[in-house]
């Protein structure tokens, strides 16, 4: 399984639970800050089914076909490339293979308001 945009773990995590033992949760995520801390947090929580990749962009650094699952939270939206991204998840997940995302989807303008406040922005 593989969480695109792993942030600090917490997904990654439980999908180490789902993977069992001899599965492979792996995590990708663009900042190295955030890296180090997955890292720390899958090792403090014992979830040595799990690895964690620096990524530059949408490339994913996996081989074609090996991912059974691969989930997202909250992360399609800030990629420039979301075809890219999207024809990745394709080239890496196997035959019958799920993609499973949450994300925010914008349909209109944001109110001026919102649009200008860093609380809004930061929830």
């Amino acid at each position: 399984m593989l969480d695109i945009g792993c942030g600090a773990g917490f997904d990654l995590y439980r999908a180490s639970r789902l993977v069992g033992p001899r599965g492979l949760a792996a995590g990708i995520d663009l900042t190295a800050e955030m890296v180090s801390l997955a890292r720390r947090n899958m090792a403090l929580a014992a979830a040595a089914n799990t690895e964690v990749r620096l990524v530059e962009g949408e490339e994913i650094p996996y081989p074609d076909c090996f991912f059974d699952m691969v989930l997202s939270n909250g992360v399609f939206n800030l990629s420039p490339c979301k075809q890219r991204l999207f024809a990745e998840i394709r080239r890496v997940l196997k035959s019958g293979g799920r993609l499973q995302f949450a994300d925010i989807v914008l349909d209109g303008d944001l109110p001026r308001e919102v649009a200008v406040s860093a609380d809004a922005w930061s929830q």
